[in-house]
């Protein structure tokens, strides 16, 4: 928050957890999406030489990553699973092997632990109830996120959050550019 050099104070003494957004598994990663997890790997190298135990997560999106960063569009792994005419499964399966077998051949470490999104829909769910009350609103394709209900939201990356901007598409509805979905009905999304 400060973007000054601080001492690393970790959670849990000795330990370090990190967690990576992993790939959307319905195609090949291409050198772009690896950058992310050279860093990862870089970042874990340097707090194991430096004595922590360290404990990585990398979350692999095997369905509910749209299309369109708009909130619309089809689900990326079940429109590869239709142009194929294999299962969502097979396409998550396929792509998560071969994602794996490139952070080998690049020489990054596996993480200590593979979540995947269809293995937590329920946690999502429960997630989306806890925090709904009193950080979102309903409108007739799903649940959104209300940034305005978070003091100082994007503030972190130095987001711009001014009327008008938003990295979302406006929406007919949306209370602020920025505000994005948490939850989309089933049957909101157009193909």
């Amino acid at each position: 928050m400060t973007r000054s050099y601080e001492t690393f104070v970790p959670i849990h003494h000795g330990r370090a957890l990190v967690y990576s957004c992993g790939p959307t598994v319905y195609s090949f990663q291409h050198i772009g999406n690896m950058r992310a997890y050279l860093f990862t790997d870089t970042l874990g190298r340097v707090l194991r030489y430096k004595g922590y135990d360290l404990t990585h997560i990398i979350n692999v999106t095997d369905v509910g990553h749209l299309t369109s960063d708009a909130d619309s569009g089809e689900d990326k792994v079940e429109k590869a699973a239709a142009q194929t005419g294999r299962s969502p499964q097979d396409i998550g399966r396929f792509y998560t092997e071969a994602f794996s077998r490139d952070i080998a051949g690049l020489n990054i470490r596996p993480p200590a632990k593979w979540t995947f999104a269809t293995e937590h829909i329920e946690d999502m769910i429960a997630f989306a109830e806890k925090i709904a009350p009193n950080h979102c609103y309903l409108l007739d394709s799903g649940l959104y996120f209300d940034i305005t209900t978070v003091p100082q939201y994007g503030s972190l990356t130095r987001a711009e959050t001014q009327e008008g901007e938003g990295r979302i598409d406006p929406m007919k509805g949306k209370r602020h550019p920025a505000d994005f979905a948490i939850w989309l009905k089933s049957g909101s999304v157009s193909v």
